[in-house]
C-alpha cells in the first residue's frame, strides 16, 4: 500500500509539473510573441520615418496604424489621445467648461442651434439662429464647427468676445461671456402626464445619472395622483454601467443580482448587485426602447424584464452587450478596451453582433440564429438572448416623409423657427401650444422661392429600374410606359407640404417651442404625438391586460436579422460604456 501511495504521489508531481510547464510556456511563447512584433513595428517605424522620400509626420503616422490596429477587434475599443482626453471626460460626466450652446453648419458660417437653459450663452441672450462672425476679434468665416467648438470651450471663469448676426438687426451683436463649468442633465424631462402617469426621460448614463432619476421619481411620487411610470429610453446609447445597476436598484430589492459580467481576465468575472435601498417596488412600470437603445440601457431595459418588474415597449433595442474599460498609457494618453460581455438577470448576453469571427473580406456577422438560446424570466417567460432586447409589446417605428427629410436637413424648419421667435415675444406654454393654419400657410410662403427638392422612395425605385431596363436592352421598348409611370408619381411639393401638414407641423411645433422653453420645450411639445407613449399610457390603464402579458408564459419574438446592417449604419451609438 505505501509503495502505492509513493507511486500515486510521484503521478501527481509529475502531472502539475507537465501542467505548470505547458502554462509556462504558453505565457511565455505569448510573452516572445509580442514582443518579437513590438520589436519588428519600432525599427519598421524608425526606417519609415528616417528614409522615406517625402517628409513624415510620426504622430499622424502612429496615430493611424493605432487606429487601424484597433478597428480590427470592435468599435468600443480606442485609443484616447491627450488632445481628446477633455472631450472623453465629457462623455462620462457630461461635464466641459464651455458657454452652454448647440452649433451646426451653415454654409461659410456657425450658427447656435439650441442653448442649454441657465448657462452663459442663454443668460448673455444669445439665441438659436444667431451667426457668428468672429470669436476674439477673429474673423471665424470658413471654419468648421470642430474649430469653433474647440474654441467655445474652455476653463470656467474665463472669458469669451462672441460678435454674431441676428436677423432683424441692422449691426451685428457683440456679447462678452464668462464661461462656466457646464453639466449637461440626464435627465432632460421628467413630468406627470395624464394626471397619474409619471414620466421620466433619460438620455444617458454619465455620473450621478441615476442620482438626477431618484430625485426626479421621488419629486413626481409626492403627487398622490400619481400611479404609474413610464420610463424613456429611446435613443438612449448607453453610459457606465454602475448607473444603470443603480438605476433598476430603485424599482428591486437591496441585494438582487441586476447583471454580471465575463472576460478573458477572471477579474471581470464579477456579478453587480443592488446595494441600496429601493424606492418603489410596485408602482407598474413601462420602460420604452428602440434602435437607438444601446448597452446600459439595455441592462436596464432586461433587468427589468428578466425580473418581470413592468414591461418594455417599441423597437428592438441595439445589441451592444459589451463592458469597456480605459487602461493609462504612456504621455496621459488612455486605452478604451473592451474587457468583458455582460448578461442580465435571466443569463442572456444581448451582444448582436459577434466580432470575434470577421468573414475574410472584414465583415461583421450577427450572432447566428442556430446559436440563440431561449431563457426565462421569473415568471417564466421566454426571452432569447443574441440580438438586443425585444419588447414585449412591439410598436412599428414611424416612417417620415421624404419631404420632412429635406427640410430639416435644408435648415428651412429652423430658419422658420427663427423668423417666428421675431415677430412672436411669447407663445402659449409648450405642452399646449399648436401652429394654428394661417401660420403654416405663412410657412409655405416662406418655402416659396427656396430652393430645395427631394426623390421619392417610388421615383428612386424607377430610375433604377429604368436603369436596369437600358442594361437588359429592353429600355426602347417600354420607354413610353415609364415616362407615363414618371408623370404619375412624380411629387409635388406643394401638394406635399399639404399631403403631409400634420408631419410637419410636428415638427415646426417642435423647433418653435425650443425657441422659448430649451429642452424642455422641446420634450413637451414632441410628446403630443408620441405614438409609443400613447400606446404605453393606454396599456397602463388597462391593469388586465398589463398583468396578463407579465404572466403570460409566451415566448416573446426571437431576433432575426432582416436589413438590420443598414439600420445600424444610421445610429449612433455610444461608445463610452464603462465599467466604474
Amino acid at each position: 500500500m505505501k509503495a502505492f501511495i509513493k507511486k500515486f504521489k510521484l503521478f501527481i508531481i509529475i502531472i502539475l509539473l507537465g501542467a505548470y510547464a505547458l502554462v509556462s510556456y504558453s505565457f511565455v511563447d505569448s510573452y516572445f510573441e509580442v514582443s518579437k512584433n513590438l520589436d519588428i513595428f519600432a525599427t519598421l517605424f524608425r526606417e519609415l520615418n528616417i528614409y522615406y522620400v517625402d517628409e513624415t509626420n510620426p504622430g499622424d503616422l502612429m496615430k493611424k496604424g493605432i487606429d487601424d490596429m484597433l478597428e480590427s477587434l470592435d468599435p468600443y475599443t480606442n485609443f484616447i489621445p491627450e488632445s481628446e482626453i477633455e472631450d472623453y471626460r465629457y462623455l462620462t460626466t457630461g461635464q466641459y467648461g464651455g458657454v452652454g450652446a448647440l452649433i451646426r453648419q451653415d454654409g461659410d458660417f456657425i450658427i447656435i442651434s439650441e442653448l442649454y437653459e441657465g448657462f452663459p450663452a442663454q443668460k448673455a441672450d444669445l439665441r438659436a439662429g444667431d451667426k457668428i462672425l468672429k470669436i476674439n476679434d477673429t474673423d471665424v468665416k470658413g471654419k468648421k464647427t470642430e474649430d469653433i467648438s474647440k474654441i467655445l470651450k474652455g476653463q470656467p471663469n474665463s472669458l469669451i468676445k462672441i460678435v454674431v448676426e441676428r436677423e432683424g438687426e441692422n449691426k451685428p451683436i457683440e456679447k462678452i461671456i464668462n464661461r462656466e463649468e457646464i453639466k449637461i442633465k440626464s435627465v432632460p424631462y421628467s413630468g406627470v402626464l395624464n394626471e397619474n402617469t409619471a414620466y421620466i426621460r433619460l438620455s444617458s448614463f454619465t455620473e450621478n445619472s441615476s442620482t438626477e432619476v431618484k430625485n426626479a421619481l421621488i419629486e413626481l411620487k409626492k403627487n398622490p395622483e400619481v400611479k404609474y411610470l413610464v420610463f424613456d429610453l429611446r435613443g438612449n446609447p448607453g453610459g457606465l454601467v454602475k448607473e444603470a445597476v443603480s438605476i433598476v436598484n430603485l424599482f428591486k430589492e437591496k441585494g438582487s443580482d441586476i447583471v454580471s459580467t465575463r472576460g478573458k481576465v477572471k477579474d471581470w468575472d464579477k456579478v453587480h448587485k443592488a446595494l441600496n435601498n429601493p424606492i418603489d417596488l410596485t408602482i407598474p412600470i413601462i420602460v420604452l426602447i428602440d434602435n437607438g437603445s444601446a448597452s446600459a440601457s439595455e441592462i436596464v431595459a432586461g433587468a427589468v424584464q428578466d425580473f418581470d418588474r413592468g414591461l418594455i415597449l417599441g423597437q428592438r433595442s441595439y445589441g451592444k452587450g459589451l463592458v469597456q474599460q480605459t487602461r493609462p498609457l504612456s504621455y496621459n494618453s488612455q486605452l478604451k478596451v473592451t474587457v468583458a460581455k455582460y448578461y442580465t438577470p435571466s443569463g442572456r448576453c444581448i451582444q448582436a453582433l459577434d466580432y470575434s469571427n470577421r468573414n475574410d473580406d472584414g465583415v461583421v456577422n450577427k450572432v447566428a440564429d442556430s446559436l440563440i438560446s431561449a431563457f426565462r424570466t421569473k415568471n417564466g417567460r421566454i426571452v432569447y438572448d443574441g440580438g438586443g432586447i425585444a419588447p414585449d409589446v412591439v410598436i412599428e417605428s414611424r416612417k417620415y416623409s421624404d419631404i420632412i427629410s429635406i427640410l430639416l436637413t435644408d435648415n428651412l424648419i429652423f430658419n422658420y423657427a427663427t423668423k417666428y421667435r421675431l415677430s412672436h415675444p411669447t407663445i402659449a406654454p409648450a405642452k399646449d401650444f399648436k401652429l394654428t393654419d394661417l401660420e403654416y400657410d405663412d410657412f409655405k410662403n416662406f418655402l416659396s422661392g427656396k430652393d430645395y427638392d427631394y426623390f421619392t422612395k417610388t421615383e428612386k425605385t424607377l430610375d433604377e429600374f429604368k436603369e436596369d431596363a437600358k442594361n437588359d436592352k429592353v429600355l426602347d421598348a417600354i420607354k413610353g410606359d415609364i415616362e407615363a409611370i414618371k408623370i404619375k408619381i412624380m411629387h409635388n411639393k406643394k401638394e406635399d407640404l399639404e399631403n403631409f401638414k400634420s408631419e410637419i407641423k410636428q415638427f415646426l411645433e417642435e423647433e418653435i417651442a425650443s425657441r422659448y422653453y430649451f429642452q424642455n420645450g422641446r420634450t413637451e411639445a414632441s410628446l403630443k404625438d408620441d405614438l409609443e407613449l400613447k400606446e404605453a399610457l393606454i396599456l397602463l390603464k388597462d391593469t388586465e391586460r398589463y398583468k396578463k402579458i407579465l404572466t403570460s408564459i409566451v415566448k416573446t419574438e426571437k431576433p432575426f436579422y432582416k436589413a438590420e446592417k443598414e439600420k445600424r449604419r444610421n445610429l449612433k451609438i455610444s461608445k463610452n460604456d464603462i465599467e466604474n
